[in-house]
């Protein structure tokens, strides 16, 4: 499918993916010549599942056991990955298959599911969720968040109560707003790309399929929709 030019590419919206030195630990390869959030399909053979899969298989065993810390883990369905560097807090629940990179933050109370990729210096907070989620590094969800089926660049921040939604009421195709047209994203679940540095405030919400260029900006308690670039404003 041919993607509008005006649609951010990985490498707008990730700099610091591409720059030197390399961001420490694992981190994914991104679509270039495709829109990013092809990512999240389930069947391609480069996306989150078959890149995240890939990566677990070179470790025999987590380099930290979180148990060790107080939190539980489920590995009925895949490995649970810990870098020895990361901190784990009482309480915390993680599912395989997933990766926690080198210092990052699970803390009191987070719900890591299946398929997320907590990269390094990232933190899933106090009752925060993720699952089929990518947190790039840097990237924060510390405070009562729900984000799946989403990529959050380094240094994005979700306010307390900020929810990511993935899934359309009537369960349809997620659409993507751009440019005044509605493009089909072939996802039935897909949440946010934020890219790096976005600030999103308390109780905002964002809806399926949308897209924010790096520096944006959402106000307390707004909802958003669509496709905006760099340094967007919403309140």
């Amino acid at each position: 499918m041919e993607w509008p030019d005006s649609l951010p590419t990985a490498s707008e919206l990730f700099p610091s993916l591409y720059s030197n030195p390399a961001p420490e630990g694992v981190c994914p390869t991104l679509p270039e010549s495709e829109a990013v959030f092809t990512f999240l399909q389930p069947e391609n053979p480069k996306g989150l599942k078959a890149q995240l899969l890939s990566v677990l298989e070179r470790f025999q065993s987590s380099p930290q056991n979180p148990n060790d810390s107080g939190a539980t883990i489920d590995e009925a369905l895949g490995k649970v990955i810990v870098e020895s560097s990361a901190r784990i807090e009482i309480g915390a629940h993680l599912i395989g298959p997933c990766y926690v990179g080198p210092k990052a933050e699970i803390r009191h109370g987070a719900y890591v599911r299946p398929y997320s990729w907590i990269c390094a210096g990232a933190v899933v907070g106090h009752a925060s969720e993720t699952k089929h989620t990518v947190l790039l590094p840097g990237a924060k969800a510390p405070h009562f968040n729900y984000v799946g089926d989403s990529i959050l660049g380094k240094g994005v921040n979700l306010g307390a109560g900020t929810k990511i939604s993935n899934l359309r009421n009537d369960g349809g195709e997620v659409q993507l707003r751009i440019d005044g047209k509605r493009i089909g994203s072939g996802l039935r679940k897909f949440g946010a790309v934020l890219g790096e540095g976005c600030q999103l405030g308390c109780n905002s919400v964002t809806n399926p399929g949308v897209m924010l260029g790096c520096d944006s900006v959402v106000w307390p308690n707004m909802t958003v929709t669509g496709v905006h670039g760099s340094n967007s404003k919403h309140r």
